[in-house]
């Protein structure tokens, strides 16, 4: 897949910091063990099967500790949506966080120009983000992020491709901790991988879900 890139603006950003970090530091024994028990319960987390994830160098610069996944909501050989989701960790607190621990996260997909132009995309796409949140019962803080569509049109040798618009939404939060100072980092996995899976134009996982807002005319798949 294609893996997320970006850069946010909180000064959580730097997602594209991660190609030379080491996915695995968590097994580093000098990592404190609330670190290195939310990144195990990141990997033993059970997730949705349209949806691949894999862990991938974590941005070196943004904390003392970091752990990263990529993954792809897939349809056969396609890719529908792809992301980045860190978990970060500074063991003495940071003031902007208002915690220890903090996700951020690129998502993006590929749409149709008319649902693009939706003057509501933007705040249906943040809906999806808290919405997803708080279908799972999670607590969080100091959330903040952005919607961006962009669109692409072809010319001269390229102009034989079709438009195309693409929709990102970059953001972070707070997880709030739980015993240990231990965030429920699989429940936040989780609630990631249904924003995916909500901005590839999957049904909800769960049927009749009130807190679903779904958009029309998904752009048809991505080849891989």
């Amino acid at each position: 897949m294609a893996a997320a890139q970006g850069r946010l603006s909180d000064g959580a950003g730097g997602m594209d910091e991660a190609k030379g970090g080491e996915a695995d530091r968590h097994t580093d024994p000098s990592a404190p063990p609330a670190f290195r028990a939310a990144v195990e319960a990141l990997r033993s987390a059970r997730l949705r099967p349209q949806i691949e994830v894999d862990p991938t160098p974590a941005p070196k610069r943004l904390a003392p500790f970091a752990y990263a996944v990529e993954a792809a909501v897939v349809d056969g050989d396609q890719d529908l949506a792809d992301g980045r989701l860190i978990l970060l960790h500074e063991p003495d607190g940071h003031d902007a966080w208002h915690g220890t621990f903090r996700l951020v996260t690129l998502v993006r997909a590929e749409l149709e120009a008319e649902m693009a132009a939706d003057p509501l995309l933007p705040e249906v796409c943040w809906s999806w983000l808290t919405g997803a949140l708080q279908a799972r019962g999670l607590s969080y803080g100091e959330p903040s992020g952005t919607v961006t569509r962009a669109s692409s049109h072809h010319f001269g040798g390229l102009s034989v491709r079709p438009p195309a618009s693409q929709i990102e939404i970059r953001a972070s939060w707070t997880p709030r901790e739980g015993l240990g100072g231990v965030p429920d980092a699989a429940a936040h996995l989780a609630a990631w991988c249904d924003l995916l899976a909500q901005v590839a134009g999957l049904p909800p996982a769960a049927p009749g879900d009130a807190s679903v807002v779904t958009l029309p005319q998904r752009r048809g798949p991505q080849s891989r």
